[in-house]
């Protein structure tokens, strides 16, 4: 691929620093609840309205049809500004949105796509279950048919921002008698039907967006369903690529900012032995070795853009990006306990960052979405052709 811009590209770049360096929320985002909610659909609104909602979307849908490397350079300066994300439109924007696209009918993306750009609706992620984390395929949640309607009873668990949410992607069992990996369906759940119990998990950094689902024979439209009966995984499968791929730019950019923040405070601050610590050739090394690897993760992505650019669906190497950023956001927040010693204790005590809830944080990224584990799995059966 040819890594260097084009000029209109680089104007874009600029196009979207001014914008968002003029038009981005001021006030703190709030951590929870409705008050969340409507930051988040505000702040998307504002997006849509200024024409920068959907970047990579077709225009048809009320995106702007431009390239997924354009979007790309929209996580980046988004996160170059240290602008809060918008959490609950996540699912929506990088999960439900893209796989209608893809898989969706005409009448289900005329319906959906729209309102998730403005941020009329907020979705929620329906997948994961106490005995089906991991292993999706083993999902018991189950879903008959009864007439034009299926009727679902089960619980779901880690689904984020379910309490604020209007829409769930959902996979339900539809089939019993099928291999696990059959018989799943894809449908599009109405959050506010009878039959729904939301009940929030507040995790050990203090976060509160997970939650456990609960359906009580719950009735939704057949119409609803994405693909078809019994085809719901090769549908979650497009779900989880997007997951996989382009959408956590922002992160790494964050975790660039990171790692030079780290190496800023590895020079100023001193070391057990009178030196600045940065004089320990073990954390220079270390950082180096940080640094490098960043710079990696930010290669692995633009390689990716240019390589979905000529499909309609990310491919199984997402995976290997996915895999490599939880191992090196660990690694990163191990090294901040090394430098920052008790001080990363302290909410905000260095430069108003708090250290510890994202080093706590960072131990999630080897699970959701999809743990390691299965991440090599994918790697050395769908990109390498390994054995099972």
């Amino acid at each position: 691929m040819d890594l260097d811009l084009a000029p209109d590209v680089v104007a874009f770049r600029e196009e979207v620093r001014t914008w968002l360096h003029e038009n981005g929320p001021a006030e703190p985002r709030p951590p929870r609840g409705k008050a969340m909610r409507d930051f988040d659909t505000a702040w998307q609104r504002t997006q849509w309205e200024g024409g920068w909602a959907g970047i990579n979307w077709p225009v048809e849908y009320g995106g702007r049809g431009l390239s997924l490397l354009q979007q790309v350079i929209w996580y980046e300066e988004y996160a170059r500004l240290g602008l809060p994300a918008v959490d609950c439109c996540f699912v929506g924007l990088n999960h439900g949105g893209p796989t209608l696209i893809v898989r969706g009918n005409e009448e289900q993306k005329a319906t959906h796509l729209p309102p998730i750009l403005r941020g009329d609706a907020v979705w929620a992620q329906g997948f994961s279950e106490p005995d089906a984390g991991s292993d999706l395929g083993s999902l018991q949640t189950r879903a008959e048919v009864d007439g034009d309607e299926l009727v679902v009873t089960g619980q779901k668990v880690w689904t984020s921002f379910a309490d604020v949410a209007d829409v769930q992607e959902l996979l339900v069992r539809t089939n019993r008698d099928a291999p696990k990996h059959k018989g799943i369906t894809w449908v599009v759940c109405d959050m506010h039907s009878p039959g729904i119990d939301i009940r929030p998990i507040e995790t050990i950094d203090g976060d509160a967006h997970f939650a456990e689902v609960f359906y009580d024979e719950v009735r939704i439209p057949i119409t609803n369903v994405v693909g078809a009966i019994d085809d719901g995984w090769s549908v979650a499968m497009s779900t989880l690529s997007f997951e996989r791929g382009t959408a956590f730019t922002g992160s790494q950019v964050k975790l660039n900012d990171t790692v030079e923040r780290l190496i800023d405070l590895a020079r100023e601050r001193v070391g057990p032995d009178g030196r600045p610590v940065i004089a320990d050739e073990e954390i220079a090394r270390r950082l180096a070795t940080a640094r490098a690897e960043v710079a990696a993760l930010r290669s692995m992505t633009y390689a990716g853009v240019s390589r979905n650019s000529r499909h309609a669906m990310p491919g199984p190497e997402g995976s290997i990006l996915k895999l490599f950023y939880a191992q090196v956001s660990q690694g990163v927040y191990r090294l901040a306990t090394d430098i920052l010693g008790a001080d990363l204790l302290r909410p905000g005590a260095i430069g108003g960052v708090d250290w510890h809830h994202d080093y706590l944080a960072a131990y999630a990224n080897s699970i959701a979405g999809g743990t390691s584990e299965i991440m090599k799995n994918i790697i050395g059966e769908r990109v390498l052709g390994l054995p099972r």
